[in-house]
């Protein structure tokens, strides 16, 4: 591990980018014209400590969950990720249909959605990254770990995951979160990692591998949808997707029409936050 040389390249990257060009609000009384260190330690997930360490060539091996959390803060490309792991000395994931990776086009234009809840989701349904209003109203999906970081796991598997939807409408989305998987199944071939998720999920429910078997296919996520939150009810949003090149992650923006009780209930969860899922604990599994 080149710990001087890494310090040297987390310290250009933060440098390079601004408040905005990550969500976060500029100031008016700041000292250095990038990210400071707390800022990016927040975005990651880690200790402010442990990122000025990083930055001061004397912390830990940082593990390969903790290097992509990084390249995700800094909005690293393909490359700069590529870089960072080789500094870290450890093999870069493969380049593939599945890469969790953020493609940074699509977080671009997150981190300049802050007035609708919107995330990133990779193939498999894993949420890759979230604006804060997308966590107010479906809570704050970098609490999962495992198959869980899967949506259409958690679907099949977790009956809570149902409750942020109407009954009249949850058949419906288990065949759709079926269609999506097969398609990314097909895309990437029964060795990968969404062959693992289907393997995984046949075991475990009933209902997906009757689903299954119907051959069901295709992406589908623009969408008149109506969700439930456990404070505000009933909110009816249109959701939008753009994708990447190779349609291997999606971006999704959840909107209200203007003046709506939908478009009240949203302003009214920006002011409420995250409050409702402070006292869940973690869901994990492996």
């Amino acid at each position: 591990m080149d710990r001087p040389a890494l310090a040297e390249f987390l310290r250009s990257r933060r440098d390079a980018l601004r408040p905005e060009d990550v969500g976060l609000a500029t100031g008016s009384r700041r000292r250095v014209p990038g990210l400071r260190r707390d800022e990016v330690a927040s975005l990651t997930g880690m200790s402010t400590d442990y990122y000025v360490r990083l930055e001061q060539a004397r912390g830990p091996h940082p593990s390969e969950q903790m290097l992509a959390a990084l390249a995700r803060a800094l909005r690293l490309s393909y490359d700069e990720r590529d870089y960072l792991y080789r500094l870290a000395d450890l093999n870069a994931p493969a380049r593939s249909s599945l890469d969790t990776h953020v493609v940074p086009a699509l977080a671009r234009v997150l981190d300049r959605l802050d007035d609708t809840p919107a995330l990133i989701l990779s193939s498999l349904g894993e949420t890759l990254l979230q604006n804060r209003l997308s966590k107010a109203l479906l809570g704050d999906h970098s609490r999962y770990a495992g198959p869980a970081r899967s949506s259409v796991y958690r679907w099949f598997t977790d009956p809570t995951e149902r409750e942020s939807y109407p009954a009249a409408d949850r058949a419906r989305q288990s065949q759709a979160q079926v269609a999506n998987l097969r398609a990314a199944y097909a895309a990437a071939g029964q060795q990968s990692r969404a062959g693992v998720l289907v393997r995984q999920l046949q075991k475990q429910s009933a209902e997906f591998a009757e689903i299954w078997r119907t051959h069901v296919v295709g992406t589908r996520f623009g969408d008149h949808k109506t969700l439930v939150h456990p404070q505000v009810g009933h909110i009816e949003l249109d959701c939008q997707v753009m994708f990447n090149e190779d349609q291997s992650q999606a971006l999704l923006v959840l909107t209200a029409a203007p003046r709506s009780e939908a478009a009240d209930k949203l302003a009214l969860l920006a002011v409420l936050g995250q409050q409702q899922f402070t006292t869940s604990a973690p869901t994990t599994s492996s």
